[in-house]
């Protein structure tokens, strides 16, 4: 049954494409918003000036820097025990790549594994930069409580608001 219907509705849509590209026919498309009927004869004509809304965001123009750091207390989850294993290759404190999101109408997230892989608690510092295009937009400095040794924690970190476009953010560790 299920291969019959699959087949029928696939011929039905090769049908369907066959006659909306046959030639010398018009192919016309209703806007459900406006009601214009668009044709390929009046696609592009222009009726006046585009307005504001109607414009595409072009995010390599936006010139926009926060000036100086930051400073904010992360807020921190204990996640898991670790080993400890710092020593000549394994630092004692280390960062998993940050995790950027957006929250619409507030600030950009970014979300960060702190590991302190020694076996002595440390109050790291973690700086993050927010770029655009390659060009600095904020620089954070978040100050992280004490973590004991040979834990793991989820930090939250805010950036710049969301309405100002990110499209990077690194982040690594400042101060131990």
């Amino acid at each position: 049954m299920w291969n019959r219907t699959f087949f029928g509705m696939a011929a039905l849509l090769v049908a369907a494409g066959a006659a909306a590209q046959t030639p010398g026919q018009p192919q016309e498309f209703r806007d459900p918003k406006t009601g214009q009927i668009w044709t390929p004869d009046n696609v592009g004509q222009d009726k006046g000036p585009v307005k504001p809304e109607d414009r595409a965001f072009d995010p390599s123009g936006q010139a926009v820097a926060v000036e100086g750091v930051v400073q904010q207390n992360a807020a921190t989850t204990f996640v898991s025990s670790i080993p400890v294993t710092a020593g000549p290759t394994v630092p004692l404190v280390e960062i998993d790549d940050p995790t950027l999101r957006a929250i619409p109408g507030s600030r950009w997230r970014v979300a960060v594994d702190l590991s302190n892989n020694a076996a002595t608690t440390f109050s790291p510092v973690i700086e993050c930069l927010f770029t655009n295009g390659g060009r600095k937009v904020e620089t954070t400095r978040a100050i992280v409580p004490p973590t004991p040794g040979g834990t793991r924690w989820a930090l939250t970190l805010y950036g710049p608001r969301s309405d100002i476009f990110v499209d990077l953010v690194t982040c690594r560790v400042a101060e131990q």
